[in-house]
């Protein structure tokens, strides 16, 4: 059986992958021999065991295999691959879970994160590097099969750190002791862990510096069930080229008692720190920043550079992820967009205008529109900062914006769209169609709303060019997509 390199891993001394309720009871780790599901599964009694061949895997990497007739999706399991199986039965769900592999797949490797099958937040770290790609590849091929054949995935050298962005949970455990990490999938269960092996390491050293301060001090976390507590989440944002680290404490309270002493420490032990806030959220909720906000040191924001450009980001900008990999897409929707120097390009979602900056290299004109104001003010300030002359932003629904230029008579040659998961409606498809650019560019993080949305446009006057998966976040099923439209000769 194959093995990836730990990628310099370390095993936590005495910590044992561990998931626990804060303040309640812990939940068992995991047995010696089975693989815990990390993925909520709804179970229901005692599970049945039986034996499952997986014919092949789901859109989420989930091994598919047949049991009593039913269809089953099990996480961390290989096609080929025989497995003795736990069935949980509630009603007309029926879930599973690996109990044990008894023929492993040439591709199954050991996981190189000790927490992988509690936390759920990556999926395919069981699979070789190799076969996460073909993965990717064959699920982009089968959804873009009615426009034509993608091009070979684009990868990254090493699918390791690359996580920019980070946050950390805090609670207590079973013996009152302070616990940090992340939710296993699906619950509200802390998993007590000191690395994740796709954040910035250094995102990581800095929420376990926090955490030692928590115990060795009054700072207690935030308890959801009775609302007593300070600490929330630290989120941790890190400039990969710049350098530059912003740390986020986001607590249930304006009140921080000994404000000036925690700042003073975590400098002292990380002085690469270039700013840090404390964000209040006081509302019982799954979100995690609250709209109050006060800088404790620094800016309150850090820079970064993609595609050559200087971008500030603030605690709520919204900036990709993965750089590495963002300069590849980038690179790929500006080829495809096929700029001269003469073109009027709109760039739909703009976000803090990233990609519609990027494109105003080549273009002659870029217009931004967006529907989040706080994004179109980063948007304009991220364009004076770069001497960028060429772009306009506008706060506003974009598919209401290109309507009202197309009634006025005005021309876009390329439009940009970079929709959320849930993938553009038919207001905003209809109007590009009524606005006719002579390129579509759609950058999509959810191939399967972006195949649905291909198919409007096809129908209604476009042609599919060009079609360039990318994976943005290894280790993950989830896969990015970016298709090239023409509009078809009329004439």
């Amino acid at each position: 059986m194959s093995k990836q390199k730990n990628h310099g891993y370390k095993k936590p001394k005495n910590n044992p992958p561990r998931s626990e309720k804060p303040h309640g009871k812990k939940v068992p780790s995991q047995s010696k021999g089975k693989q815990k599901s990390g993925t909520g599964l709804q179970r229901g009694g005692k599970p049945v065991t039986a034996e499952v061949t997986c014919t092949g895997l789901s859109d989420e990497g989930k091994g598919i295999a047949e049991w009593k007739g039913k269809q089953l999706e099990i996480p961390h399991l290989l096609p080929g691959e025989t497995a003795e199986v736990n069935v949980f039965q509630r009603g007309q769900y029926v879930n599973a879970e690996v109990k044990h592999v008894i023929t492993p797949a040439g591709e199954r490797v050991d996981p190189p994160c000790p927490y992988y099958y509690e936390c759920g937040g990556c999926q395919l770290q069981h699979m070789s590097n190799e076969a996460q790609s073909r993965f990717k590849q064959e699920t982009i091929d089968t959804l873009m099969k009615p426009f034509g054949k993608p091009d070979s995935i684009l990868t990254m050298d090493h699918p390791y750190d690359y996580r920019n962005k980070s946050h950390t949970t805090f609670g207590m455990n079973h013996k009152r002791q302070v616990i940090g990490g992340l939710y296993a999938q699906n619950t509200h269960d802390i998993i007590s862990m000191d690395r994740c092996l796709i954040h910035d390491p250094k995102s990581d050293e800095i929420a376990e510096t926090i955490k030692d301060y928590m115990r060795n001090s009054k700072m207690q976390p935030y308890h959801e069930d009775t609302g007593q507590g300070f600490l929330r989440h630290v989120l941790i944002k890190v400039g990969k080229i710049s350098g530059g680290i912003m740390v986020v404490l986001v607590a249930a309270s304006s009140e921080f008692k000994g404000k000036n002493k925690f700042v003073k420490e975590l400098r002292r032990v990380h002085p690469e720190i270039t700013t840090m806030l404390l964000n209040v959220n006081k509302r019982d909720t799954s979100v995690i920043l609250g709209d109050q906000e006060q800088v404790l040191f620094g800016k309150g924001t850090i820079t970064d550079t993609l595609c050559g450009l200087t971008f500030e980001i603030s605690a709520k900008s919204f900036y990709q992820i993965n750089p590495v990999q963002t300069e590849k897409l980038y690179g790929r929707a500006i080829e495809m967009a096929e700029l001269t120097g003469e073109e009027t390009v709109i760039d739909a979602y703009c976000g803090i205008g990233t990609i519609g900056l990027v494109a105003s290299q080549k273009a002659g004109k870029v217009i931004g529109v967006e529907v989040n104001k706080d994004a179109i003010r980063d948007a304009i300030r991220n364009s004076k900062r770069n001497g960028v002359t060429n772009a306009r932003f506008h706060q506003g629904d974009a598919g209401e914006f290109m309507v009202d230029m197309a009634s006025r008579g005005e021309k876009a040659d390329v439009v940009i769209m970079d929709p959320p998961r849930s993938g553009s409606d038919e207001a905003f498809l209809s109007s590009v169609v009524k606005l006719k650019p002579k390129r579509v560019v759609y950058v999509s993080c959810n191939p399967e709303t972006q195949a649905r949305d291909l198919k409007y446009l096809v129908e209604h006057g476009y042609e599919v060019e060009g079609l360039q998966p990318v994976d943005m976040f290894p280790q993950t099923y989830h896969v990015e997509s970016v298709a090239k439209l023409v509009l078809k000769d009329v004439t």
